[in-house]
Formats: C-alpha cells, structure tokens, sequence
C-alpha cells in the first residue's frame, strides 16, 4: 500500500488462506481490490526446497499477473450500510436467528438496537452521536458513539456504561494498541482491565468470581468488546479473524480499589501511566493463562516462588516479543487475590519489590528461551543465541551473564514489564497468569469520568 500510494504498481505476496484477511486489510485502508498472489500452502509447514518449488510454479506467474493486470486498488465502496438504513422491528427471537445469519452477532441473543433504544441509551449524556473517535484501521469504518451505542445495546449494556465503552473506543483507536491485529493467527483475546473507585459504583464485580460471567456489568461490557470488533472493525471468518483455534470473551477484570487503597500498591492503570487513584480501562491482548491455585505460604519468601513459576510456565512462543516480534514487548499479567497481596504488603514490600522479584525468579534456561524465539519459531532471524544478542546490545546484560545454556534467564526485559493486578475471592490464596500478545495488542490505557 506505500508503493501504491507512491503510484508504483505493487502485488502482496499471502499464503494460502490469507486472501480474504489481506483484501480486507487493504479495503480498510482504502486500497480495495490490491493485487494479490497467492502462494501454494503455507510456508511454516514447507521445506526450503518446497517453498521455492510452490514459488517458482505458481506464485511467479501470480506476481506477474497482478503487475501486469488492471488494479483496482483504491475503488470507492459501495457495500457499507447506512447507520440508520435497516431499523429492526420484528419478534426478537426473529432477530436473534437474522443476527446470526448476517454474522452481526456472537451466537448469543441480542437486545434489538431499534433507533428508539439506542437514542435512549445516549440520552443524557451531552454526547454528539455522529462525533467519531477515529478510523478503525481494519475496516476503515469510523468508530462513532453511535455505533458504540448500537453494540452496547445488543450487548446488554446499561446506559452508565457509556463513560467505560467510550474509553475502550479510544484505545481501539490509538495506534499503540494495534487493533488491526485483533484477528491474528494466535487466536488472543482482549482483557479489559478496570481501575478505580467507580467500578464499584458501576456495577463491577471485583470479588470472588471475578472473571466469571454473571456480574452483569463486567459480562456485558466484555461483550461489547467481541461485538464491536465484528461489527465496526471487521473481524469475523470471512474479513479478519484469522484465529486457528480463538480464545472465548473475557468480562472485564476490575480491580480490587479498596484493596490497592489500603496496600499501598497502584492500580493497572498507573502502572501504565494513569495518575494514582484515577479511574481508568486498560486493554492487551492474552494468549493463554494459568490458574496459580493454592498459594502455600506467610512470607513473600514462600509465595514468591510459586508465582514466579506459574508466570513462567505462561511464557513459551510470546518470548518471541522480548526480541524479535515487537522487541521488549512481553509483558506478563500476574492477577493476585486480596489476600496475597495483603501478605506480600503487611511485610513491607511495594509492588516494585514484588516486580523485581518476579524478574529475577520467573526465569527458564537459556536453552529453552533459544528454542522458543529461533529453533522452533521462524520469527527470530538466524536462531540468535541470547549471549550474542547481549553483545550486540540488543538485550539486557541479564540474558547474557554466561555461556552455559542451562543459566537461567528472566521471562521478561526488565522487572516493570511485570503487570500486576489485584482482584477475586478475597478469602482464596490463588492467583492467575496472563501471556500477553506483544504489540499484537500493546498494553494500552485511557482515563474516563461519569
């Protein structure tokens, strides 16, 4: 697409069954009809001399042809409905059965977003419908209050809600947290996490269950999430979603206010950057997680060890983000309940305690790190081994302190890449463990107010 705006003809190379992500991606960006040439496959499962055999039979021909062949890159669309074109006003079991036939839906009922429902679910709120907070670069679709009205009323949202939804619309928008990647091949799912004294007051369960459906509040604002990234930014099976197995909707993860409050330690939020005690949603993307059950200890001595370890067991091809893909962009999620925090805090420890313990006990060896990021992967040019790396500056010394592949080396770049949460049972000694997805979804965070 920068060869095409610069008026040189281009063709992009995709493998086999990337076709519809990469002509959806060029329409979002207002290059509908890119050429294309398709390779035969998919070259993570090929040979050396396979790849070059599909290449040089099929995909140069391809290559040609799209050079050579009348483009239509950059063609208006005509195919994007109106935002008040198709008002719903049938029997809402009919509605749920037409939703899931055009693909506007998760599978689950929706509220009807007749124009009556949504315009109540504004009113009040000093809000211009049509006020855009940018372009989805997915889609190309502009991400209006309006439409994020539309979804939260399918979603089940309450119109209290709007101040969260519109703060997660601003991340969506905001290139450091790439929403064109929400439909990657590694299938991961946003986490909301919510800060702040308001979430209690909004209806988030920060208690046990935390992340379980049922609370309405945390379920239907994750809900909207999923929808809007159908809906507006384009990411079902025949536009973007690309994800090989997918990971279910998370429901918003809120913090434990009071918690923080009489601990001393800092939200999420002002982990990234948030003035302390502000209310605030932060978004990344997770690959996997774990649950760290029954925390056994009184000391953080004893607990340490045992989350360090479940942290590390997170971590395998996401290492890939400390050097390679979006380098020094690993960053964990360690979610505590009330009471681990408690004990880790009552024996003086702040959280940059706790991160720097974290980085020098959630550790692998050397050898394992080097499979992940080159010898099992080919995301990481030339296998590097991580004391040449070290040399080359281009990793911190600890990745480097000897030559023996079984040193243990940390999970992440430095302690702050440690994200850490407090939420759930407040009388379980449990904790959990997100692997984020690097820049496929960066850690992103935006301030709202009632």
């Amino acid at each position: 697409m920068a060869a095409e705006s610069a008026g040189i003809p281009s063709v992009s190379i995709v493998c086999d069954g990337f076709a519809g992500q990469a002509n959806a991606t060029a329409k979002g960006l207002g290059y509908d009809g890119l050429a294309l040439a398709v390779t035969s496959g998919h070259v993570d499962t090929q040979s050396a001399d396979e790849m070059i055999a599909h290449f040089t039979d099929t995909t140069i021909d391809r290559i040609v042809d799209g050079l050579v062949g009348e483009s239509s890159a950059g063609a208006a669309d005509a195919d994007e409905p109106e935002a008040l074109g198709d008002e719903v006003r049938v029997d809402v079991v009919d509605v749920a059965r037409g939703s899931q036939i055009e693909g506007w839906t998760d599978g689950l009922p929706i509220v009807p977003p007749t124009v009556d429902r949504v315009e109540r679910f504004l009113d009040g709120s000093g809000q211009d419908p049509w006020k855009s907070l940018g372009t989805a670069p997915s889609s190309g679709r502009e991400l209006t209050i309006w439409s994020i009205a539309v979804n939260a009323v399918m979603a089940g949202c309450q119109p209290e809600h709007l101040s969260v939804l519109l703060a997660l619309g601003k991340i969506l928008a905001d290139p450091n947290y790439g929403s064109e990647h929400s439909g990657n091949t590694t299938g991961a799912d946003a986490l909301i996490v919510l800060s702040g004294p308001l979430g209690e007051q909004l209806g988030f369960n920060h208690g046990p269950g935390a992340q379980r459906e049922g609370a309405l509040a945390n379920t239907s604002v994750g809900r909207w999430l999923r929808l809007y990234l159908r809906n507006v930014c384009g990411f079902t099976t025949t536009e973007h979603d690309k994800a090989t197995f997918g990971n279910p909707t998370k429901p918003v993860l809120a913090e434990d206010h009071g918690c923080l409050c009489e601990i001393g330690w800092p939200s999420v939020a002002t982990q990234l950057g948030v003035p302390g005690g502000a209310n605030a949603v932060s978004m990344a993307r997770m690959n996997s997680g774990i649950l760290i059950g029954s925390v056994f200890g009184s000391t953080p001595e004893e607990i340490v060890p045992y989350l360090a370890d479940g942290v590390a067991r997170t971590a395998s091809w996401d290492l890939t983000h400390i050097h390679g893909l979006g380098t020094e962009q690993f960053s964990p999620l360690l979610v505590l309940s009330p009471m681990l925090a408690r004990t880790i805090a009552a024996a003086g420890w702040t959280l940059p305690d706790l991160q720097r313990a974290l980085f020098e006990q959630a550790r692998i060896t050397a050898r394992s790190f080097e499979r992940y990021i080159g010898d099992w992967s080919n995301l990481s040019a030339g296998r590097p081994k991580l004391i040449d790396l070290v040399a080359d500056g281009l990793l911190p010394d600890a990745f480097g302190e000897s030559p023996d592949p079984e040193r243990l080396v940390p999970v992440a770049s430095r302690p702050e890449r440690f994200m850490v949460a407090v939420s759930g049972d407040p009388s379980r000694a449990n904790a959990f463990a997100y692997a984020n997805d690097g820049p496929h979804g960066w850690w992103t965070t935006k301030p709202f107010a009632l």
